[in-house]
């Protein structure tokens, strides 16, 4: 009996002094919000001395997803302080099963401890929610240009601290979609693009503030440019609705002038036939035809990886609206506005 209760002694003792490193969930959240960026600690000690580092692998944590390979650490006397962030992806979460490990010359037993349900909650916000759950939004720039007849599309740029920005959505929107995004947690930044009826005077949405726990609101006034290209958009073709009737206009003023010379006898009332003229020429030019290669795809923006609304199942031929530096702006059959890569275009 003393045999094998010395034997059980050894055994546990031999155990104990192989474990080499302890770890525990130092700072976790009490609540989340589904959809947030959220961070945890974990306090883990070595009880040696000679290693080269602390790695830790996760298990077993449904409606979490792991946004850090490595961690943010801060070393305390003998204590490490090793900081993850997480995102809530659901309604039911864990935290992650850790696994601690030592990196060293000599092979140690990991250390493992469980982790605990999470405290998830989940919105109900208005209609207008952008999906976004920061620490703080900023709208830097935006922009709007006609898209088509029955629609505008806005651009604009967002800096947010702590958020997601790759899941951002609107409700009821024609057509929406990322040109670019720089998805660090601690400042992202979001290109973003909305076609949004004609009518609407601004394009208003609202985003969840964590620090002051409401909803805080950004609304982006639709003001229309018809301005010159720019390295963004002008996807605005040349506006023809109104032709004829600046035609007749101009033709009206030529044959004022014509009047006036014959009246007067002084030629230089010639200019207001010439420049009447001139401009009626103009008018009536042909739009410019160019060839679009099969399997070429029509951007919304001028813009490298931008988002690709429509794909040319055969060669066509498409009016020429402008350029830009690598593109050219065309309009489609269905009288969309889009843009096409120089070295989509071919020759006849």
């Amino acid at each position: 009996m003393l045999r094998i209760l010395s034997f059980t002694l050894f055994f546990i003792t031999s155990l104990y002094a192989q474990k080499v490193l302890y770890v525990n969930y130092d700072t976790t959240p009490k609540r989340v919000i589904q959809g947030e960026i959220f961070q945890i600690t974990l306090k883990t000690v070595p009880t040696i001395k000679d290693f080269d580092n602390i790695t830790y692998t996760f298990s077993n944590h449904p409606g979490i997803k792991i946004l850090d390979d490595a961690p943010q650490r801060e070393i305390k006397g003998n204590f490490y302080y090793d900081s993850f962030h997480m995102l809530a992806t659901s309604r039911y979460a864990k935290l992650p099963d850790v696994e601690a490990k030592l990196i060293a010359s000599q092979e140690y037993n990991s250390t493992k401890i469980p982790g605990e349900k999470l405290n998830v909650i989940k919105l109900n916000p208005k209609r207008n929610f952008s999906n976004i759950i920061a620490d703080s939004v900023e709208l830097q720039e935006y922009k709007t240009t006609a898209y088509d007849t029955e629609h505008n599309i806005v651009i604009f740029i967002l800096k947010a601290s702590n958020a997601n920005l790759k899941a951002m959505h609107f409700k009821n929107i024609y057509k929406e979609g990322i040109e670019s995004v720089n998805d660090s947690y601690d400042e992202a930044k979001i290109t973003y693009y909305v076609v949004i009826d004609k009518r609407l005077e601004s394009f208003t949405f609202s985003y969840f503030n964590l620090l002051k726990n409401n909803y805080e609101t950004i609304s982006i006034p639709i003001i229309v440019d018809d301005d010159s290209v720019t390295t963004q958009s002008d996807l605005k073709p040349r506006d023809q609705s109104h032709d004829t009737l600046k035609m007749y206009i101009a033709l009206g003023i030529a044959l004022f002038g014509f009047l006036f010379i014959i009246l007067r006898q002084k030629y230089i009332y010639l200019v207001l036939i010439i420049l009447p003229l001139a401009y009626v020429l103009y008018l009536n030019m042909p739009q410019k035809e160019i060839c679009i290669k099969a399997g070429s795809n029509i951007y919304i923006l001028p813009v490298n990886n931008g988002t690709v609304f429509e794909t040319t199942k055969s060669k066509q031929f498409l009016f020429k609206e402008g350029s830009v530096k690598n593109f050219t702006k065309v309009k489609l059959h269905n009288e969309k506005i889009g843009w096409v890569k120089n070295e989509d275009t071919c020759t006849y």
